[in-house]
């Protein structure tokens, strides 16, 4: 594989990650990374709220939590070494009802199945003494979770890129990709780029890039919006660590918490609604395309049979700043509406199959020289140092088969 020229389709934290992989493994690759945007980590990864995760959450055994425990290691490391901000401030996951102390009990077992480190259970009383102004009963603490600068990290990858010979080719958006004797054309209208191997990475479009690489139909990206209010300066010192919910295991999203971000402010959110198009981050933004791909998935339909009422719930938090610091104010009793604004609103691409099921694990196809990164959600961005380990291992051992 040594003298090839690997291909990447997208420029998010994933792909810089993965093209950032395959340059230092097998010096004389040449990489390509090809990114629609005129910038990098415009979309999952700019809108990231920047938490390390530790690997509470995910089911021993599969590759979020292999890849998550594997990733914030490297991370950590890779963020010491160019001095990017990383900054353990500890994780709370908080019970406030006595019907959450079993969830919690399971999340506690599953965190330290996945080797989460000095994870323990708090009193109430403990609460209080690592946040002064939170609510509940009993909770998780993680003292090892951490924040960072996401875009940072894959700007920094980008630069990695160039100074081994590859390119970050910007404005080059992808409409065709054909398989040539010996590699791979890409296309961007007339402007084609040849590659020996390709990567998808294309995070909120994984499904339609891949649909031009030949690959199979499921699974659909559905878009979800995530809306955040912003604690007002004035009141940020109501939170010191992160605040997290027990999560619902029937829903993949994390709920309301709260986030300090390393520039000082404190996110409250996210909610999770249906977005209107891909890159909806505006409720007032809709693609009559999206809507008619996702109205033609079976899937989608099915989803919505079982998930209309919280859909229904997370629309309302959407439509009011009460509603949504409803669910705010059981984690730190107290604020309200006064105590925020309005802040920002990510797009999180979550895959979904024809059976109405949320893909909870990352998924990755292969296509003779292709590899499409079809499923990366949360913790894709802690573990992008490690997904990108994973990729490029498959990639060398399918090279070497051949």
């Amino acid at each position: 594989m040594a003298d090839e020229t690997i291909g990447i389709v997208g420029a998010g934290i994933v792909g810089l990650a993965t093209g950032r992989e395959s340059a230092l493994r097998r010096p004389g690759t040449r990489v390509v990374v090809l990114e629609k945007e005129r910038e990098v980590a415009v979309h999952q990864t700019g809108h990231n709220s920047g938490v390390v995760h530790a690997g509470i959450y995910y089911a021993p055994g599969s590759l979020k939590a292999e890849l998550c425990v594997r990733g914030v290691a490297v991370l950590r490391e890779y963020c010491q070494d160019r001095g990017l901000p990383y900054e353990q401030i500890g994780k709370l996951v908080v019970a406030v009802r006595e019907d959450e102390l079993g969830r919690m009990d399971n999340l506690y077992a599953r965190a330290r199945n996945n080797h989460v480190p000095d994870l323990r259970k708090i009193s109430k009383e403990e609460i209080k003494e690592l946040e002064p102004h939170a609510g509940g009963i009993a909770a998780l603490h993680s003292p090892r979770t951490a924040i960072t600068d996401y875009p940072a990290i894959a700007r920094e990858f980008a630069r990695d890129i160039e100074a081994s010979g590859g390119e970050v080719k910007l404005g080059f958006p992808v409409t065709s990709i054909t398989t040539v004797p010996g590699g791979i054309e890409v296309a961007s209208g007339q402007e084609r780029v040849r590659v020996d191997r390709l990567i998808l990475c294309a995070g909120l479009h994984s499904d339609a890039v891949a649909k031009l690489a030949q690959d199979k139909r499921e699974p659909k990206i559905i878009p979800f919006r995530g809306e955040y209010m912003l604690l007002k300066p004035e009141r940020t010192d109501l939170v010191r660590g992160l605040i997290y919910p027990v999560p619902d295991p029937r829903y993949p999203f994390l709920g309301v918490h709260f986030t300090p971000r390393v520039d000082g402010s404190v996110e409250v959110g996210p909610n999770a609604v249906l977005a209107l198009a891909r890159e909806g981050y505006r409720l007032s933004r809709f693609s009559l395309k999206d809507l008619a791909g996702l109205a033609a998935y079976p899937g989608s339909w099915k989803m919505a049979a079982q998930h209309w009422r919280t859909g229904i719930k997370e629309y309302r938090s959407s439509l009011s700043m009460a509603a949504f610091m409803k669910d705010a104010e059981l984690y730190v009793p107290g604020v309200g509406v006064r105590d925020v604004v309005r802040g920002g609103a990510g797009v999180r691409a979550q895959a979904l199959d024809p059976d109405g099921t949320l893909v909870d694990d990352f998924r990755i196809h292969q296509v003779g020289r292709i590899t499409a990164v079809r499923n990366a959600p949360s913790p894709a961005a802690t573990a992008s140092m490690a997904i990108a380990e994973h990729i490029v291992d498959a990639v060398l051992d399918d090279a070497s088969a051949i």
